[in-house]
């Protein structure tokens, strides 16, 4: 049953500013059923699901500009080339780059990580120097740089959070030294909700000379993004959680440090001569997209660009953030309860323990209410081992959710009461 509230924020004359309603019909998939049930979907920041203006773009493309990119004088490769550097101009627009050429589009934000560690490190980081991280990363912004490490004998440093999940900013900057090469930190946490204060931690990062790397992943879908405003030297994201395809993701990059980047694979495309003795390398971004990319996967990403930006961003958090505050007033209400990440800065996921219940059994028992939610460590082990938890149960909420979804997500969890006693 619709409310009032659930329909979201209202403009000046008190009509719904944001119709979640209609919105949903957008989505093809929710009105899917899962064991015989309306599916409920609360697993938003390990994928989003794509709305139909994604599946006809992307449709589109196969059908009226399919070939391969940057190589064929043919009508269809100048169609799909034309595409697909139309897509990397919208990515630019969108997260308030300078230039298309600072967008190298990469299969998702682990290997955007993967490629800076591969490629800058190596050039730039050398036995002794330190590489900053924070104690809430995912594993993609701890294993690439542990790699590093065992390669340069430099140091990686961890800067620590609170009990509530924050970060303590006051150590964070004890942390940062002469030696400081590069900070990686995390916009949101995937694993707690937290917003981490990044412009004030890039200042404090660049002030000790160090560039600084920071993975959206969890942050594009929820906010608006301008990394000349954040000031940050590199930015990664996936396209998967932004309601676009998976397979596709963005490393922006600063381009004078994007130019003096080695290559990060060798092979077609990423090159300007070949020859047995030596091979001289394109400029970027094509330097680091070697082969066949993933052609039509921009072009969907570009479509949801497009999407959520005619809803509004600043409209999609307002929304959001009314499914969190109702779901955490309903969580603190809850017996045997334990909400893990408590931030006062916090996107739209509500992570938490429910006493003597295994986070895999919630999982598996809700599912056959037709709750789809996250069981697990989430790729994030140390926040787990910070919290004492071996796992815990994550909803996370996207622009189609409403405060339906978060009643019957409670349901679903009396359920699990009621069936574990």
């Amino acid at each position: 049953m619709r409310t009032a509230t659930s329909a979201g924020p209202s403009n000046n004359n008190g009509a719904p500013a944001y119709d979640v309603y209609r919105i949903r019909e957008d989505f093809p998939i929710l009105a899917e059923p899962s064991h015989g049930k309306p599916i409920i979907y609360l697993d938003n920041a390990a994928t989003s699901q794509k709305p139909r203006q994604v599946l006809e773009a992307m449709d589109h493309a196969y059908r009226h500009a399919y070939a391969n990119v940057h190589r064929g004088v043919h009508d269809l490769s100048e169609r799909a080339t034309r595409a697909y550097e139309d897509a990397r101009g919208r990515v630019q627009r969108f997260i308030g780059a300078s230039d298309a050429r600072e967008i190298v589009f990469v299969r998702g934000t682990t290997e955007a990580i993967n490629l800076v560690a591969a490629t800058y490190g190596r050039a730039n980081i050398r036995e002794g120097d330190e590489i900053l991280i924070t104690e809430m990363e995912h594993h993609s912004n701890i294993v690439p740089w542990q790699l590093l490490r065992e390669e340069t004998g430099a140091k990686l440093k961890v800067a620590p959070m609170n009990d509530a999940g924050e970060l303590v900013v006051e150590e964070f900057e004890k942390l940062l030294s002469e030696r400081t090469r590069i900070v990686a930190l995390v916009h949101v946490s995937n694993a707690l909700g937290t917003v981490n204060p990044v412009r004030r931690m890039v200042e404090l990062a660049h002030d000790a000379g160090a560039k600084v790397l920071i993975d959206g992943a969890q942050a594009v879908p929820h906010m608006r993004v301008d990394v000349q405003d954040l000031g940050c030297d590199f930015y990664a994201f996936s396209s998967h959680k932004l309601y676009g395809p998976s397979g596709v993701g963005v490393l922006y990059g600063r381009y004078a440090l994007l130019d003096a980047m080695p290559p990060y694979q060798g092979g077609g495309e990423m090159i300007r001569r070949v020859t047995f003795e030596r091979s001289d390398f394109a400029k970027p971004p094509t330097r680091f997209e070697a082969g066949t990319p993933n052609i039509v996967g921009p072009v969907g990403l570009a479509a949801a660009i497009d999407y959520v930006e005619s809803l509004g961003l600043e409209n999609i958090a307002v929304h959001e953030d009314d499914l969190l505050r109702y779901a955490t007033g309903i969580a603190a209400d809850t017996q045997g309860m334990r909400l893990i990440g408590t931030a006062a800065e916090k996107a739209s996921i509500l992570s938490f323990d429910l006493d003597g219940v295994h986070p895999h059994d919630i999982g598996t028992i809700v599912d056959h209410e037709g709750v789809a939610l996250r069981a697990g460590h989430h790729c994030a082990m140390p926040v787990m081992d910070h919290f004492k938890v071996p796992a815990t149960t994550r909803a996370s909420f996207g622009l189609y959710n409403t405060r339906e979804d978060v009643d019957a997500l409670f349901a679903s969890l009396a359920k699990v009461r009621e069936v574990l006693g």
